[in-house]
């Protein structure tokens, strides 16, 4: 799962549809390789969407296994690794992610910002997702601009032989416009994946994605 940006609710999103796949009896797993911008609790860095994911599966898995790398500073996980002197061994991290997803119904890794986004060292997001082998699911944050971000997202995935499983719209904002409103309509048109939902803001998405859960279990 990646985003069109930062701030679009991949993790919003990504709670809701492990809500929907559970209520299908679904086994499902949960993967953030790095989440940067953690709070200092007790003198440990606290990963507040890798927790919420984690809380959304269920899972008794310990959170250095689903969120292995935690930075405090704000910004692209490689680059707040590097200030930070801390590293994910990357190919382990593929390896443990594709044995625990065997084991599961669905795997859903969320990534950091989008699909450029340095990850660690020099792999992306988007070339993590090439190594695990996912299909990506792209979230949209409804917003003046979103076309634009959500097409190149799209672009370069297909450039980088990726499965693009399709589009969700995500309303971040109360009230709308003339943007926000011809948005799904917009990719509709001029996307080559399909709008799988849109989650109007202040829902829980669980009913907008129950048939993207059905889909995947």
């Amino acid at each position: 799962m990646t985003g069109t940006d930062t701030g679009v609710g991949k993790t919003r999103v990504g709670v809701a549809l492990l809500g929907a796949l559970r209520a299908r009896g679904a086994a499902v797993a949960v993967r953030k390789p790095a989440e940067s911008g953690c709070e200092r609790v007790a003198g440990e860095l606290r990963a507040a969407d890798a927790e919420a994911l984690c809380r959304a599966a269920g899972s008794d898995e310990p959170i250095d296994t689903i969120c292995p790398l935690r930075l405090a500073e704000p910004l692209a996980p490689a680059i707040a690794a590097r200030r930070a002197g801390a590293s994910l061994d990357i190919e382990a991290f593929v390896m443990a992610t594709r044995a625990r997803a065997r084991a599961v119904d669905v795997m859903l890794v969320e990534g950091a910002g989008g699909l450029l986004v340095p990850l660690v060292d020099h792999v992306s997001c988007g070339e993590l997702a090439a190594r695990l082998g996912s299909e990506l699911l792209i979230v949209v944050g409804a917003r003046l601009g979103a076309i634009n971000h959500a097409l190149l997202t799209e672009a370069v995935a297909f450039s980088a032989g990726l499965q693009v499983l399709g589009f969700v719209v995500n309303h971040v904002k109360p009230g709308e416009d003339a943007a926000r409103a011809s948005l799904t309509a917009s990719l509709r048109e001029f996307a080559r994946a399909p709008v799988l939902a849109e989650i109007g803001y202040g829902a829980d998405g669980l009913r907008e994605l129950a048939g993207l859960a059905a889909r995947l279990a």
